[in-house]
């Protein structure tokens, strides 16, 4: 086995203390720019790097931030949470913390399993994001008593810091436009899983800007698609089943609006002649089905970013006000609406 260079040698290379080949590799400040190169050539001939555990005690912390996320397969495919949503919050997740100098670790919890993982994570981590239905209350509680935890996509009084977007300003700047422009009454909402609060406050939305339109809002949802394209497809085909056709189907994500259109295709019914088409977050697949969808924008990649910051900044200040960041959705008008042309984005009325 080959042994690994020390930093005591790395020091003695450069002709500087222990101390200072710390702070240069830490970016630190204290030397000049010639130190700096003396010491960072010396650790490249020797093949020295820092240790992450031994920096993480110098520091009393870890550098981690932990993402805790649902199983995407646990609850079956018609009620699990968007890939591409969370694929996304990832990303930005990922770039906030690579831009503060720490990583990122990544879990899913499903079940007993799960539980004990995200324990597991809590120990490992400084702070931790968790996605809403990725814990529950107890367990959610338990962890936030030993480490700063923020709660994404939730508007539940837990008592930690929060992010999210306008779910359902967004919803209702989609709904009132297909009122307003399009003259539709007739409209039924595609709901996401039950205990999504993503999709409770788009339904929220939803019957929000009937009501303020005239027109009486429904107590739940016309049908449930599990924010998944094969979910959204069977809503529709049940709707169509069971009702005479409305003039829109305003569906609580994108994917279950690309499978509505599959739906309505399959049963001969054009988008948007026959019957309009909505979705939500603005995927990229959204802009290249045909007809394109007019959906609402809503930031997945600054969720992650904004969760983060908020997670380091908590670090720093454990003992600051909770609070709560919520992000501005856009209402993007494409032609499944039945718009010629696609609008300026617009953002969508605070609910």
């Amino acid at each position: 086995m080959v042994e690994r260079s020390t930093i005591y040698e790395v020091a003695r290379r450069s002709g500087v203390s222990t101390a200072t080949v710390s702070r240069v590799m830490d970016n630190g400040t204290g030397f000049s720019a010639t130190t700096r190169e003396r010491v960072r050539a010396a650790a490249r001939e020797l093949g020295w790097v820092p240790s992450g555990s031994a920096r993480g005690l110098a520091k009393r912390r870890a550098g981690i931030v932990g993402l805790l996320f649902p199983d995407l397969s646990s609850e079956g495919e018609a009620d699990a949470e968007s890939p591409l949503y969370v694929d996304q919050v990832i990303r930005g997740a990922e770039r906030a913390a690579t831009a503060a100098g720490d990583a990122v670790l990544i879990a899913a919890t499903r079940g007993a399993t799960g539980r004990d993982l995200a324990f597991s994570v809590a120990g490992k981590v400084d702070g931790l994001v968790v996605l809403a239905r990725s814990l529950s209350d107890e367990d959610l509680a338990a962890i936030a008593a030993t480490i700063p935890v923020l709660l994404l996509a939730d508007r539940s009084p837990h008592g930690v810091d929060r992010v999210g977007v306008d779910n359902r300003g967004g919803m209702r700047a989609v709904v009132e436009h297909l009122i307003a422009v399009h003259g539709h009454r007739d409209l039924v909402f595609v709901a996401g899983p039950p205990r999504s609060p993503d999709s409770i406050e788009r339904f929220a939305g939803f019957r929000a800007a009937l009501t303020a339109a005239g027109l009486t809002p429904p107590k739940k949802p016309h049908a449930q698609g599990g924010f998944t394209e094969h979910g959204g497809a069977r809503a529709v085909r049940q709707l169509l089943a069971e009702r005479e056709r409305p003039d829109a189907v305003v569906c609580g994500n994108d994917e279950m609006a690309i499978g509505a259109l599959a739906a309505l295709r399959d049963a001969r019914l054009k988008v948007p002649a026959d019957i309009a088409v909505t979705g939500f977050d603005d995927s990229t697949s959204t802009r290249h089905v045909t007809p394109p969808i007019t959906t609402v924008r809503q930031p997945m990649r600054e969720l992650g970013e904004q969760a983060v910051r908020a997670v380091l900044a908590r670090i720093v200040a454990r003992d600051a006000p909770t609070h709560q960041i919520v992000l501005p959705t856009e209402l993007v008008v494409r032609r499944s609406c039945g718009c010629r042309s696609t609008a300026t984005p617009r953002r969508g009325k605070q609910g």
